[in-house]
């Protein structure tokens, strides 16, 4: 059994039943015979699925967001967002699908030489529990639209989101075998993997398990897309307007109580304007309130889980120990539940653990730097390369954003995933693209066609 513990009191939520092998196996092959043929189907048969099933998520916001802020924690405000990203990825594939996988000539010695773009067959997402729609159809919408078929694991605690996702298909009335969930118990996951009608992967979470997903598909040589960990910078230079960034990289920190991989996680601030700097960002943490994740004036909800919780905890106490100031929060509250307060700490260096760890929850850290090249070395100064922020002049800001080791860089605005642009990492935040017309092409075989006769 998959059982959930409701992070707002503690208490269990409900179970639900894993897989077993035998199941496993039937919905395994039940995917590979959808695919022989919905990989037939045309570009606007498949729009009209995805098309159908986004509305059935706008109408049915409100159940579809008390499922992850039941499961998950996540406020009910940002829930209804989230449904409606998640809404607004399949429409965007539906509409832009197509013409990303059009075929195109290249000129060679054939009569007519070509590139098309083909599915590959079953696609496993392996997800997380921290936004449990928007990654689901930031993975499957483009696989779908591309022809392929796919299958959900979710994270055992957010097994209703996975089933409620699954049914949406169904309502729609998608072929059989297009789009289940796999609700697997962990040790189980290796096994699906290397099933031979799985033919790729993609992987979100930390980069432990994302490093073990990687070994076990290059072993089957299956493609995979890894997005992974962050310990993402903001840097904040003495020419920026403050009071912005002040604000964006706030509320960033704060998104699904910092439980977000591309969250400002390391903001770094040139020495000129870094005391303002701290007191514009502890005016804006500061009024947060703290609450039931139900509630509509709720800004900080629960951590997920507990042992999340005592995570975050070690990794606060262990900067503030080597010598950072807690300006905010920093103390695990008394109470039900798996809260943690809104925490600004300041005079952190790159080398205490909550910037050399990915922290997960909403814990603001605030470097100095004597430069602007300063604040570069020290952003770059970490195995992870997700995303980064850039607050000055926006014609300097463009230039430096090649100088900054991340796989999206954002020059003065709010770091965000977004249908219609490629989100990815590299070094240790993974490797592939997901969204964008780059998404769409990870999952597709690009086949060269080269028709004869060969001419002169």
């Amino acid at each position: 059994m998959l059982t959930v513990t409701n992070p707002t009191n503690g208490q269990t939520l409900h179970s639900y039943p894993a897989l077993d092998r035998v199941g496993m196996e039937e919905r395994i092959q039940l995917a590979h015979e959808g695919f022989t043929h919905w990989r037939k189907t045309s570009f606007n048969e498949r729009a009209r699925l995805l098309q159908r099933v986004a509305n059935l998520m706008r109408n049915q916001e409100e159940r579809l967001a008390r499922l992850m802020t039941d499961e998950m924690g996540k406020p009910i405000k940002e829930a209804r967002g989230e449904v409606q990203k998640a809404a607004w990825c399949a429409e965007h594939y539906a509409e832009h699908g197509e013409a990303y996988l059009k075929t195109y000539e290249l000129p060679s010695d054939a009569t007519r030489s070509y590139i098309q773009h083909l599915p590959l067959g079953t696609v496993l997402g392996i997800l997380p529990w921290n936004a449990p729609f928007w990654l689901a159809f930031r993975f499957c919408a483009p696989a779908l639209m591309a022809g392929n078929t796919c299958l959900i694991k979710h994270d055992p605690h957010v097994p209703a989101c996975a089933e409620a996702i699954a049914d949406l298909f169904v309502q729609a009335d998608a072929p059989p075998g297009v789009l289940q969930s796999l609700p697997l118990k962990t040790p189980d996951v290796e096994a699906a993997i290397r099933h031979p009608h799985i033919k790729a992967v993609s992987f979100t979470g930390s980069s432990v398990g994302g490093s073990k997903v990687a070994s076990m598909a290059a072993s089957e040589l299956k493609p995979a897309v890894l997005e992974l960990g962050g310990s993402d910078p903001a840097i904040v230079l003495a020419d920026a307007d403050l009071e912005q960034a002040a604000d964006l990289i706030g509320f960033s920190r704060i998104i699904n109580a910092g439980q977000s991989c591309i969250a400002a996680k390391r903001i770094i601030v040139e020495a000129p304007v870094y005391d303002r700097f701290l007191e514009l960002l502890e005016a804006r943490l500061a009024p947060l309130k703290m609450g039931d994740p139900a509630s509509d004036d709720t800004d900080i909800g629960p951590i997920a889980r507990e042992e999340l919780r005592a995570e975050l905890a070690r990794q606060v106490d262990q900067t503030r120990a080597a010598g950072a100031r807690c300006l905010l929060g920093g103390e695990v509250p008394d109470g039900p539940g798996y809260f943690y307060p809104v925490t600004l700490l300041a005079d952190v260096t790159n080398d205490m653990p909550a910037c050399r760890e990915e922290t997960f929850g909403p814990v603001a850290v605030v470097l100095k730097a004597d430069s602007a090249e300063q604040a570069l070395s020290i952003a770059n100064d970490s195995e992870f390369g997700l995303a980064g922020s850039i607050w000055t002049e926006t014609s300097r800001g463009e230039a430096l954003a090649s100088d900054i080791e991340t796989g999206q860089v954002v020059v003065n605005g709010l770091v965000k995933t977004d249908p219609r642009l490629p989100s990815g990492g590299i070094k240790r935040s993974g490797y592939g693209r997901e969204l964008g017309p780059h998404g769409i092409m990870e999952f597709v075989n690009i086949q060269q066609v080269w028709v004869g006769p060969k001419q002169g």
